[in-house]
């Protein structure tokens, strides 16, 4: 099954769940999605399920039925969104202890996690001068975008967020704190966190910055920037449209426009994040690469290294 025209449906979801045989359903999920024509990324562990995936809208619609028959299921959070091209390379079907590694025994957001906010309500919250707003993504995603006025804890995996919280606990008791990421999986773990601490006035972004891009007009917006997504695409901007960010294949680090005009930026070599990082051993082979990823490009194939 393949899609009919050039368009691919892209689904990023997530669902807590007890999930006690989560390793049994590892070899039939993977047999579906890969008979189907299906790639992507999905992780499953005893506490849900995670990922992103990508097909046609036939053969996503079915992997979403065949997902939600699954009782521990019922619920799922599913975004969606398009992209021209097939924006992975393989499927991968992955056991892991937590689908969103936070790493702090004992954190279940079934027990209790901080209030959900709708795209629609988000803004008015948010403009609230009471509100500390948390962005609980990576510093690389933060880089090329965010909510105007928010906090960027400057970590470099979420494993590091409980510390931050930790060192800035005086900073949110007593506040409205209101956290968002991507989809919602990461921002509404770290809200169980932050309400285990005893800390009670808690909020995240229902469906995560996705779901605010998709429903809130550009004009209305208190987005800046673009929002980073793990697959080829790179970036999304309002509507979901791919934005303008690309990655350097030498260091992975999504780039801007200014900073592909940097003199440090070589595509697929260096850029300024990498630049003084690597030594000239390592961007010879990363040209030799290029020029491989090239050569593919012009016989019309896709080389993995890409």
């Amino acid at each position: 099954m393949t899609p009919s025209r050039n368009d691919f449906r892209v689904a990023a979801l997530y669902r807590f769940c007890r999930l006690e045989a989560f390793e049994e359903l590892r070899a039939p999920l993977a047999a579906f999605c890969c008979s189907h024509g299906i790639k992507g990324t999905l992780l499953l562990a005893r506490e849900g399920i995670n990922g992103t995936v990508a097909g046609s809208d036939e053969a996503i619609a079915e992997l979403i039925g065949w997902l939600e028959a699954v009782p521990e299921f019922t619920g799922l959070e599913v975004k969606y969104s398009h992209a021209a091209e097939m924006p992975f390379h393989r499927m991968k079907v992955r056991l892991k202890r937590e689908i969103v590694t936070m790493g702090v025994e004992g954190i279940d957001p079934l027990e209790g996690t901080g209030a959900y906010v709708a795209a629609q309500d988000w803004n008015a919250l948010i403009a609230d001068p009471d509100t500390i707003i948390v962005d609980t993504r990576n510093d690389y995603e933060v880089a090329i975008g965010t909510f105007r006025g928010a906090v960027d804890p400057k970590t470099s995996s979420f494993r590091e967020f409980p510390q931050w919280v930790e060192e800035h606990r005086d900073e949110l008791q007593g506040r409205k704190v209101a956290m968002f990421c991507t989809g919602g999986i990461r921002c509404e773990k770290a809200t169980a966190y932050v309400k285990s601490l005893g800390i009670e006035d808690v909020f995240h972004l229902k469906g995560g910055i996705l779901k605010y891009l998709e429903d809130v007009p550009a004009e209305d917006s208190l987005w800046e920037g673009e929002c980073f997504v793990f697959d080829e695409r790179v970036a999304v901007s309002h509507g979901l449209e791919q934005g303008e960010t690309t990655l350097c294949r030498a260091c992975r680090h999504p780039l801007t426009p200014e900073e592909r005009a940097s003199p440090q930026f070589s595509e697929g070599v260096s850029c300024p994040h990498c630049h003084e990082l690597r030594s000239d051993g390592d961007r010879a082979r990363y040209a030799e690469r290029q020029r491989q990823v090239e050569l593919a490009a012009r016989r019309g194939t896709t080389h993995i290294g890409s």
